[in-house]
């Protein structure tokens, strides 16, 4: 499994935690996921570094993020505070079970039914809880949606607050000053940013996400779908088009 997943996997211990997955299951009792917890500071501190390129010659193929995060894990293995298998796990967690697959299954589904895009809209939390595979997930979620007359972007102007569990780890320009200050004063400007062009006429919503309310856009079905099944609508769904950011594939791009 490569290192930078290890990364998520740091990030993630505590939200495993807060979901009610089994402690002794993820490897350890919650203290030590505390001090994980704590220990993924510095992770996210360098992880924008993770693009840096390196010369070949310097003697290893690993960049300097993913050496740090195998000196990371290291130190929190040989003291006990986690297991390598534990990381395992929670990667597999979220990779198979919870992240933005179960954001596409949710948009497809309200593409699909007319009824269950009226629940999502009512109570979001609820509707997308049904698509749990462990725990729950949704909490604390509204859904927001696109029409030709509106068009909603999703922003934490504080820190980063996101629906990890429906829409996996935030993108790293998520989290970064630029797009959370320009998001809230320019959100055209920043589309164009994403390659998105909106008529002018087409209003744009910005949603501020908090620690107790977090968004996910319903964006607008591409044309020549109908008639496709929920899986087909699915592979149309991009992660950045539930944060506003971006608009689903052409159906020529997954055909």
């Amino acid at each position: 499994m490569a290192l930078t997943s290890r990364i998520v996997a740091f990030q993630l211990a505590e939200p495993v935690k807060a979901r009610g997955v089994n402690e002794q299951w993820l490897g350890g009792p919650y203290p030590r996921f505390r001090f994980l917890l704590d220990a993924a500071g510095l992770v996210g501190y360098i992880s924008p570094m993770a693009a840096h390129d390196h010369d070949p010659n310097e003697g290893s193929n690993l960049s300097e993020v993913e050496l740090r995060v195998r000196a990371l894990e290291t130190i929190l293995v040989d003291k006990g505070y986690i297991e390598s298998a534990a990381l395992d796990r929670i990667v597999e967690l979220y990779e198979t079970k919870i992240g933005p697959h179960i954001g596409a299954q949710v948009i497809a589904k309200a593409w699909s039914d007319s009824s269950f895009r009226q629940s999502l809209l009512e109570d979001a939390s609820k509707a997308v809880n049904a698509f749990a595979q462990v725990g729950s997930v949704g909490e604390h979620l509204i859904a927001v949606e696109n029409t030709p007359q509106l068009h909603n972007m999703v922003v934490c102007t504080l820190c980063s607050c996101y629906p990890t569990d429906v829409l996996g780890l935030p993108p790293a320009w998520y989290k970064s000053f630029a797009y959370r200050s320009r998001t809230v004063k320019e959100p055209r400007a920043v589309l164009a940013d994403f390659g998105v062009a909106l008529p002018a006429e087409t209003e744009i919503r910005v949603w501020d996400s908090t620690a107790e309310t977090r968004y996910v856009v319903v964006p607008m079905r591409p044309a020549g779908t109908e008639g496709w099944n929920e899986a087909q609508l699915a592979k149309l769904i991009t992660r950045d088009s539930m944060i506003g950011a971006g608009l689903p594939k052409k159906p020529s791009e997954v055909a």
